[in-house]
C-alpha cells in the first residue's frame, strides 16, 4: 500500500509489507530461510540490479519487513539487522571515519556508550558526550570535524526528553548528519523524520516484537544517498537479520499501536503508587510535570510507553535493594522491555553517566500486561522490607 494514498496511519500499518499476490494469496509473507539464491541465467547473475542476490544481502521477507518499518517511521528505505544494537553500530560506522568528532547524548543506551568509548576510540573517532537537555546549546560543542550528532529521546534510565528540532536545526546549519534511537516510541509516539533527522533506528526486540523472544533491529534513512551509504556499510559488515525473527517482528507490527497504548495506560497506576512512597526521592517518566524535558515531551510526543524509573532515598544500599527486589514475586529482574511481562532493571547511574549528580539507586520498571492492582499489592508487601 503506497504512502501517497489517502489512508490513515493505522490502516497503512495493517497493509505495510504485505504482498499476498506474490504468495498465492497468503496473508503474511512466508519465512524465507535462505543463503543461496539461484539465477535464471548468466545475464541475471551479471545484472547489478538483480533484486535478490544472496540471503545475507537481501531476501523476500527482509524486503517486506524493511518496507513495513519504512512505512512505520516515514523515511526513504531501511536495512534490517540482527539486533537493535546491531542497528546502532552499523548506523554509526556508516557515517563516521577516523579523525571525526561525534556528539553522543549522555543518556544513551549503555551498550551504545561502551561501543563509543571502546571501539570508536580504537578507530580514531573522538566521541564527546553531551547533556541530553542541552537543546540549541549544542552549537557550542560543534567543531570543524564534527560529523555526527547521535540522539536518543527519552533517554535510557531516567527518560530525559531532548529538544530534537533545536538540535537538528544546528546540525543542518553545519551540515552534520543526525541519528536518532527511536526505540522508546516504537515509531508510534514520536516521528523523528518529521523534525529533519537523517537516520532513525530501533530495537524491534522491544515493543514491535512484544513477546521477549526475538533479537532484531532496523535503521531507516531519509534519502536515497544516505540509504545507499547505510546499506553499503551493512553489506560490508555482514549485517543481516534472522528469518524467523523477521517473521515474528512483522506479526508484531500489526498489533503494535494497540499494545503500546495499553502499556502506557497499564503503567500509570503503578507509577503513581511509587510517587506516594516515602522511600522514594523521585519517579521519572516524561508524563510527570517534574520530569526533565516534560514540556518538550508534551509538544512532540503523543503518549508514554510502559516504562518509568524510581530513584530511592540515598540511605538505601545495594543490600537493601537486594532485599526489596528479591521479595517481589511478580516483577523479576530483566535487561529489556516492551514485552508482555513486567521487569525491573537496576541502574548504577554514577557509573553510567557523566551528567548525573544525585545520590541513590535507580530502578527502572517495565510494566507489562499484568493487572496493575496485583503489581501494586506485590510492591506494597515488598517495600516494607525497606
Amino acid at each position: 500500500m503506497s504512502k501517497d494514498k489517502e489512508y490513515k496511519f493505522e490502516t497503512r500499518m495493517m497493509h505495510a509489507g504485505r504482498a499476498p499476490e506474490e504468495y498465492f494469496g497468503v496473508v503474511n509473507p512466508p519465512i524465507a530461510r535462505t543463503s543461496t539464491i539461484l539465477y535464471d541465467d548468466l545475464a541475471a547473475y551479471l545484472d547489478p540490479d538483480t533484486k535478490f542476490r544472496y540471503g545475507r544481502i537481501n531476501n523476500p521477507l527482509a524486503q517486506h519487513f524493511e518496507e513495513a518499518v519504512t512505512e512505520l517511521e516515514g523515511g526513504h528505505h531501511a536495512i534490517s539487522t540482527a539486533s537493535g544494537f546491531n542497528a546502532v553500530t552499523t548506523s554509526i560506522l556508516a557515517f563516521v571515519k577516523a579523525g571525526d568528532h561525534m556528539l553522543l547524548v549522555d543518556s544513551c543506551y549503555p551498550p551504545t556508550r561502551s561501543f563509543a568509548k571502546q571501539e570508536l576510540k580504537r578507530f580514531g573517532i573522538d566521541v564527546e558526550f553531551y547533556d541530553p537537555l542541552i537543546g540549541a546549546g549544542i552549537k557550542d560543542l560543534i567543531r570543524e570535524n564534527t560529523a555526527l550528532i547521535y540522539m536518543e529521546s527519552p533517554g535510557s534510565a531516567v527518560f530525559e526528553v531532548q529538544d530534537v528540532p533545536a538540535i537538528v536545526k544546528v546540525a543542518k546549519e553545519h551540515d552534520i548528519l543526525t541519528i536518532f534511537d527511536n526505540t522508546y516510541s516504537a515509531g508510534i509516539l514520536f516521528k523523528p523524520f518529521d523534525y529533519g533527522v537523517n537516520i532513525v533506528l530501533q530495537s524491534a526486540a522491544k515493543y514491535i516484537g512484544g513477546h521477549s523472544d526475538i533479537n532484531i533491529g532496523f535503521a531507516v534513512a531519509d534519502t536515497e544517498q544516505n540509504y545507499k551509504q547505510l546499506k553499503s556499510c551493512a553489506v560490508n559488515l555482514g549485517v543481516c537479520a534472522p528469518a524467523d525473527d523477521i517473521y515474528l517482528a512483522m506479526r508484531g507490527l500489526r498489533t503494535l499501536q494497540m499494545r503500546i497504548k495499553h502499556a502506557g495506560e497499564n503503567m500509570r497506576p503503578v507509577m503513581e503508587w511509587f510517587t506516594k512512597q516515602s522511600q522514594v526521592q523521585q519517579v521519572y517518566c516524561p508524563c510527570l510535570e517534574n520530569a526533565p524535558g516534560h514540556e518538550i515531551w508534551k509538544r512532540d510526543f503523543d503518549a508514554t510507553n510502559g516504562l518509568f524509573s524510581v530513584l530511592f532515598n540515598p540511605e538505601y544500599s545495594w543490600e537493601d535493594m537486594k532485599t526489596f527486589i528479591d521479595s517481589i514475586k511478580l516483577i523479576p529482574i530483566g535487561s529489556s522491555w516492551g514485552g508482555y511481562e513486567s521487569l525491573i532493571q537496576p541502574s548504577d547511574m554514577q557509573k553510567q553517566r557523566n551528567f548525573w549528580d544525585k545520590k541513590g539507586i535507580v530502578l527502572r520498571f517495565q510494566i507489562g500486561n499484568e493487572n496493575p492492582d496485583d503489581l501494586i499489592a506485590d510492591l506494597e508487601a515488598a517495600i516494607k522490607n525497606l
